[in-house]
């Protein structure tokens, strides 16, 4: 298991961003001294809607990523941005490790979010940059995951995301049954969460920042071995996408809520389509819709994330998917978000490839 991201959450003052960069300098030095590797660190700040400037929001925009950078910070997010969403394509055109999102609250900003993720399709000639964007429904502050990440507004916060598919992968390899996998692993979890949380309060308490938990999910890499779609089909026995699916993500999921440890954000089972080697596989060989990925969305963790889609989609078909993600959201009082992502000149069955450590190669998904 790795920790994705150990993220600092703090309020729009620059006095702040050292402090950070130090508690997480120290968190990843704890944590690395544990065994763990800390594969990023990030920054994350609370909703702005004070600035009504494009012009001064992306300026100050610019020399927030600078200070952030500069603080030892992988990465910065900005939170759901309201009117200032407008400003998104050029934020990302003129920044390179800012992250935002747009909350999903009524047919307005879905409308904008759909309109918003086409022009951020056109920002690198890839469609990379929404990567960086995510749409939220009923999302709370204080998940470490970005680009979901945005702080409260009160004091300064610390959280861990995990990249834990592999724990399941060992448990669905080493129990006699899945029944006895899906124990296993919540066992696991458990232990695993509060050890973390032992190893960071006394930082917390050195610099008097809240320790807001660990988003404890089943986020994959892209390899057999970290591959939450591998996971899947072993406890399925079937190819990811077929009947049978639903029940093994339901367990995993109900395996890591059910689990007693320090927690916030999702703590669920995270289905990215080009993060994970398996999924990619079988979107690939058109085993997968967006429609199958909602409903597994119903029973567990985040959504629909990095769904590689045609560079010809409309914003009216965006605007659909968003709005039966934000009716999912209200209709089960549980947070998901979408990170959909277009890319231009692309259409159904097209492979595609790109050069992030982090992504599979795959093929455009029908929508």
């Amino acid at each position: 298991m790795r920790i994705r991201a150990v993220t600092v959450f703090i309020p729009w003052s620059r006095q702040e961003v050292a402090r950070a960069g130090a508690l997480a300098s120290a968190a990843r030095e704890t944590l690395t001294r544990a065994s763990y590797e800390v594969q990023t660190v990030r920054l994350a700040l609370p909703p702005l809607e004070i600035l009504k400037d494009g012009t001064d929001f992306l300026r100050q925009a610019q020399e927030w990523e600078a200070m952030a950078r500069e603080a030892g910070f992988d990465y910065l997010s900005v939170g759901p941005l309201g009117p200032l969403a407008i400003e998104i394509p050029r934020l990302f055109a003129e920044t390179e490790r800012i992250f935002a999102s747009i909350m999903l609250t009524n047919n307005e900003t879905v409308r904008l979010a759909a309109r918003i993720t086409r022009e951020n399709a056109m920002v690198v000639p890839d469609g990379f940059a929404n990567f960086r964007l995510a749409a939220l429904a009923g999302v709370p502050p204080l998940s470490p995951f970005f680009p979901a990440a945005y702080h409260d507004g009160g004091p300064m916060a610390i959280a861990l995301a995990t990249e834990a598919a592999d724990l399941a992968v060992e448990a669905a390899r080493t129990a006699r049954d899945p029944a006895a996998a899906l124990t296993m692993l919540q066992a696991q979890v458990e232990a695993t969460g509060w050890y973390l949380a032992h190893l960071l309060r006394p930082l917390v308490s050195r610099f008097s920042a809240r320790f807001a938990g660990i988003d404890f999910s089943l986020a994959p890499f892209p390899e057999p071995e970290r591959s939450i779609g591998t996971a899947i089909e072993m406890l399925s026995g079937v190819p990811f996408g077929k009947a049978g699916t639903l029940a093994a993500v339901a367990g995993l999921a109900a395996a890591v809520q059910g689990a007693d440890f320090p927690r916030t954000g999702f703590c669920g089972v995270m289905l990215p389509i080009l993060e994970d080697a398996v999924l990619a596989r079988r979107a690939a060989e058109q085993h997968l819709r967006v429609s199958d990925l909602l409903l597994y969305a119903a029973v567990c963790g985040t959504g629909l994330d990095t769904l590689p889609l045609p560079g010809s989609v409309s914003e009216e078909a965006l605007a659909r998917v968003l709005e039966d993600l934000r009716a999912l959201s209200a209709r089960l009082g549980k947070p998901l978000t979408a990170r959909l992502m277009p890319i231009p000149g692309r259409e159904p069955g097209d492979p595609i490839e790109f050069d992030f450590a982090y992504f599979a190669p795959s093929t455009v998904m029908a929508l």
